[in-house]
Parts: structure tokens; C-alpha cells; sequence
């Protein structure tokens, strides 16, 4: 049973970086385990999240007030109910603009939610802009970032590499064009695919193990 009901936001001021990736991952992971998930889809091009797993995830954008506050509203709610929120690199100054104004942190700690960032890296300046200014506004323990190795070819920048770290470990060319088909599930995968030995089933496996990971963490600080 979870302390508090989880909100993961998954981010990055760059595209192209694995970050839908990431969110689809992670929404299947809650899915299976609990049965449910609430999803955001806040991006521009297709495909995006809503293309993938539209049973689970609706559009949401915080282009306006009235757009910021109905997602709020959606997500700062203790339901027991996880939400993911995949968050278009379009969108990223003008949320975490409005996250500071209106103190996310302090406001989800009041109404029993644990908010965790997934920050998606990359090695450019606005990457390294938008790393300190969450460094700054998001506590250490609520600011996850994600080394996806298909991305960061190297070593991680030393400024996001002395934080907590997600691994999502690069599967080959011919496996990422196999599970970017719109009909892809990872979930589906796992129980149809009888040999547990390819690299594709092992590579899910870790991931939703790490997911898990992370979630024994989210108890544990919260315990």
C-alpha cells in the first residue's frame, strides 16, 4: 500500500530525448501492477502518448490558466490512483514556472501526494539551464534524473550525475523501430513472448524493476 498516491512527471526542455518512451514504460508498468493509471499527454506532435495507450491517458495543456488549473486540479488528488504526466518540451519553462508559483511541493505534501520529476538528460546548454533551475526549485529526493544510454552515449554531466539516477539502458536500432509501432505493448510482450532470454523481454524486465525500485523508495522516505 502506498503512503501517499504517486504523480510522476516525466521532462525534458529537448525532444527527441526518449521521453514518451519513458512515459509509455512507466504507464504499463502501473497497469499492470495495479490495475490502473491515469496519464497526461501534454505535447504537440504525434506520436505522442494519447496515440499509444489512449484507454489510460487524455490531453492536457498548460498553454492558459484555465488549461494549468484543470490538470492541478486532476493531479493533486489523493485517490490512491498513480498519474503519469508526459510533458512536451514546449511546455516545459511555462509548468515549472507555474509549479513554483503556486508551491506544488507543499501544496501535494498537504493533500497526501508525492510528486517525483523524471528528468529526461541531455549534454546541451538548455538541458543544463533547465537542470539547475529544477535543481533549485525541486527538493534532491523528488528530482529523478534518467540516463537513457540511447541518448547520453557517455558519461553523464557532472552537474546531473551527483543526483538520484534512473538508467533506461539503449536497446538496438531494430528493437526501437519494433516497439515505436503505435500497436506495441510492452506489457503484451512480456506474457506473449515465451523465451525470457531476448533482449527485449530482459530489457522490459529491468525496467519495470527499476519502476519498482523507485516506487520502494517513494515508501521508504515517506515511512
Amino acid at each position: 500500500m502506498m503512503p501517499a498516491t504517486p504523480l510522476y512527471i516525466i521532462c525534458s526542455p529537448r525532444p527527441q530525448v526518449g521521453k514518451t518512451l519513458l512515459a509509455r514504460l512507466l504507464a504499463e508498468f502501473l497497469l499492470l501492477k495495479n490495475g490502473n493509471v491515469t496519464a497526461f499527454d501534454v505535447n504537440l506532435k504525434e506520436p505522442s502518448l494519447l496515440d499509444y495507450l489512449p484507454k489510460v491517458t487524455e490531453t492536457a495543456d498548460v498553454i492558459d490558466t484555465y488549461g494549468k488549473m484543470q490538470l492541478m486540479d486532476r493531479v493533486i488528488v489523493d485517490d490512491g490512483l498513480a498519474k503519469v504526466i508526459d510533458l512536451g518540451f514546449h511546455a516545459f519553462d511555462e509548468f515549472f514556472k507555474m509549479t513554483d508559483e503556486i508551491g506544488l511541493l507543499k501544496e501535494a505534501a498537504r493533500r497526501h501526494v508525492a510528486p517525483m520529476i523524471l528528468f529526461v538528460a541531455d549534454t546541451d546548454r538548455v538541458s543544463a539551464r533547465a537542470h539547475e533551475m529544477l535543481r533549485q526549485q525541486i527538493p534532491r529526493v523528488n528530482l529523478i534524473i534518467v540516463d537513457n544510454e540511447f541518448i547520453i552515449r557517455g558519461e553523464l554531466p557532472p552537474a546531473m550525475a551527483g543526483g538520484r539516477l534512473f538508467r533506461l539502458p539503449a536497446l538496438p536500432g531494430f528493437l526501437k523501430t519494433y516497439i515505436d509501432r503505435l500497436n506495441f505493448s510492452f506489457t503484451g510482450y512480456l506474457r506473449q513472448e515465451k523465451d525470457s532470454s531476448t533482449e527485449l523481454h530482459q530489457w522490459i524486465r529491468r525496467n519495470y524493476l527499476a519502476f519498482r525500485e523507485l516506487e520502494l523508495s517513494l515508501i521508504l522516505q515517506r515511512s
